[in-house]
């Protein structure tokens, strides 16, 4: 993907900052929306941070990490930051009213031939999409965290989007370094779906004293090869996040192994909600 592009990226937060590099890196010119001016603060401090990491891993100079944090404005409303952009990526927490207002804005404002995608985990493309007159441009763009490092993009298409709205979307993801994978718009896509249950699973094992939260980890990461445990990437994830995908796939399957582990829920209830908080299901300082 050689085409410069004029992204828009709304909300500041772990996903949007780190989608908003990730165009930036690849010499896009973004936009990153955030109404609330701490947010957006915050997020433009943390892709400083972590262009500076390159920096220090000598993988890049100063001087081309300087070059990509030029690109990327930060700005406080939808209507003025969406102006003549070719794709705009919403990333705000997984609650489908307020994506729904989002798109209902952004239907307004955004030019009339920009991809309009969401980097919903779980949400349905097809009941966000409804906010809109166009619900033919509106996709599905699930980014990994952390995005700048991650080279999945799962690709959602919903029950009207166009296959050349995906066409276009997953060009754009590659010429980002992405490899795409393509689900159908259920409930969790596949991401979700496979992963909640087995974090969900791995917090009921704790629960039911099958073992600690170190040997739960160790025996997932050793025994089946995977680069982190169950429940520290929950930590990583947020567990308010794991416990609202959770919710909402037991509300829309009706599929009670999607019922929230008690204590996930009684945690996020006492603010322990992982790495963002301080502590989890693990302790950082």
């Amino acid at each position: 993907m050689t085409e410069t592009l004029t992204a828009a990226v709304i909300g500041a937060g772990t996903m949007g900052n780190g989608i908003a590099q990730t165009f930036a890196m690849k010499g896009h010119t973004v936009r990153l929306i955030d109404i609330a001016a701490d947010p957006l603060e915050r997020g433009l401090a943390n892709i400083r941070k972590s262009l500076d990491r390159f920096v220090k891993k000598e993988k890049m100079t100063q001087e081309q990490t300087d070059e990509i944090f030029a690109r990327i404005t930060g700005v406080g409303s939808i209507a003025q930051g969406v102006v003549d952009c070719d794709i705009i990526v919403e990333a705000v927490f997984e609650k489908l009213e307020v994506k729904k207002a989002i798109f209902a804005e952004l239907d307004q404002h955004a030019p009339k031939n920009a991809i309009l995608a969401t980097n919903t985990s779980s949400i349905s493309i097809t009941a966000i999409a409804t906010a809109t007159s166009r619900p033919e441009q509106v996709v599905g763009m699930h980014f990994m965290n952390p995005v700048p490092l991650m080279k999945l993009v799962e690709l959602i298409k919903g029950e009207r989007t166009t296959d050349a709205i995906v066409a276009r979307t997953k060009a754009i993801a590659e010429g980002l370094g992405k490899t795409c994978g393509v689900a159908e718009d259920y409930a969790g896509f596949i991401a979700n779906r496979l992963l909640m249950p087995m974090i969900n699973e791995a917090a009921f094992s704790l629960y039911e004293g099958c073992a600690t939260a170190e040997d739960i980890d160790i025996i997932m990461k050793l025994g089946m090869n995977h680069p982190m445990g169950p429940l520290t990437l929950a930590d990583f994830i947020g567990l308010d996040i794991c416990v609202d995908i959770l919710d909402y796939m037991l509300e829309q399957s009706g599929d009670p192994k999607f019922r929230c582990c008690p204590l996930l829920r009684r945690m996020v209830v006492a603010g322990k909600l992982g790495r963002k908080s301080g502590e989890g299901f693990y302790s950082y300082e």
